[in-house]
């Protein structure tokens, strides 16, 4: 990771080496859509898949849940797993409004591909006063991809408008300079354009009945710990196997999963480094202060404090191993 001013001069350089192989870009690392393709090709064979479709309506009872979609026949399922997201349509039907359950956090993000290659290697951040960024980070192919940051109240944007969405950055960005101009002009191009507000969420269940949920639309963390995909992968693994293990008994094994999980979904919610205010300062006093403790926390006697501040809410968990069930 590395932290540079408007001409793009280094003012900050956290190598992955000083938090022992972690950080934002680590060692190894497997990109979203690569792992969703490697999960769907190792399941195709013995799961429906079924695209482009959203359920409409659920209703439980003692011998199951009723669905209708939005373009499939209705049916009837012994047991309903949302992993829809944090705007979980799941968890509006099943739990409730997402005022209820939302957090936000007091900042936005937009993250999307463009055709530049990347000739550094590093993830690169520009900080802009007003609690504005600015980032770049090499994808597996060799291009870069963008990131835009800004603190906000609550916009009222339509998340699906990605005209408005790009609009809007355009405007909270048009005076950082740096690469934000150069970025913004491939945005409109991006077949990966994501906007929307940091945010967690939380809840006191993550099931109801028949009904239970996984990943962000059970205990989103925010992008910000870098935690999402891993929680919902955990979280899965650990429900599946209490399934398995309680020969689907659904209370059971909801009872034991959320025992299992919910310690280790609390600590990966923690916000590293300062949270908000740490990624996002808001003065040109603050951006210096924190560039300061970046350098200061990349030398080697500072490297475990800097570990613990930023990574100790990654720390893992102990995963049983479960006898093959259906």
């Amino acid at each position: 990771m590395a932290y540079v001013d408007a001409r793009g001069r280094t003012r900050a350089r956290l190598p992955v080496a000083a938090f022992g192989g972690e950080g934002i870009v680590a060692d190894l690392e497997i990109e979203r859509g690569a792992l969703a393709r490697l999960l769907y090709e190792a399941t195709r064979g013995d799961v429906e898949y079924v695209f482009d479709d959203s359920i409409e309506t659920l209703a439980q009872d003692d011998a199951g849940v009723r669905l209708t979609f939005a373009r499939s026949a209705p049916r009837t399922v012994d047991l309903v797993v949302g992993a829809d997201g944090s705007h979980s349509r799941t968890r509006a039907l099943a739990f409730g409004p997402e005022s209820a359950y939302v957090r936000p956090l007091g900042a936005y993000l937009a993250y999307f591909s463009t055709p530049y290659r990347d000739a550094g290697g590093w993830f690169t951040m520009h900080n802009a006063p007003g609690g504005r960024v600015v980032g770049t980070r090499p994808t597996s192919d060799g291009r870069t991809a963008a990131l835009f940051s800004f603190r906000s109240d609550a916009l009222d944007v339509d998340r699906r408008d990605r005209a408005a969405q790009q609009r809007l950055l355009a405007e909270r960005f048009a005076d950082v300079g740096w690469r934000a101009a150069e970025l913004l002009a491939a945005a409109p191009a991006a077949t990966d354009f994501y906007f929307d507000r940091y945010a967690q969420v939380r809840m006191d269940s993550w099931s109801a009945g028949r009904v239970a949920l996984l990943g962000d639309a059970a205990w989103c963390p925010s992008p910000l710990t870098g935690q999402g995909t891993s929680l919902a992968l955990v979280g899965a693994y650990l429900l599946a196997g209490e399934l398995a293990a309680t020969g689907g008994d659904h209370r059971t094994a909801y009872r034991r999963w959320e025992a299992a999980l919910r310690a280790h979904v609390a600590k990966g919610q923690e916000l590293p480094g300062g949270g908000i205010s740490g990624f996002l300062p808001t003065g040109r006093a603050g951006i210096r202060l924190r560039d300061a403790s970046m350098r200061a926390m990349a030398s080697r006697p500072m490297r475990g404090l800097a570990r613990r501040l930023f990574f100790s809410h990654a720390d893992g968990i102990d995963l049983p191993e479960y006898a093959a069930g259906r």
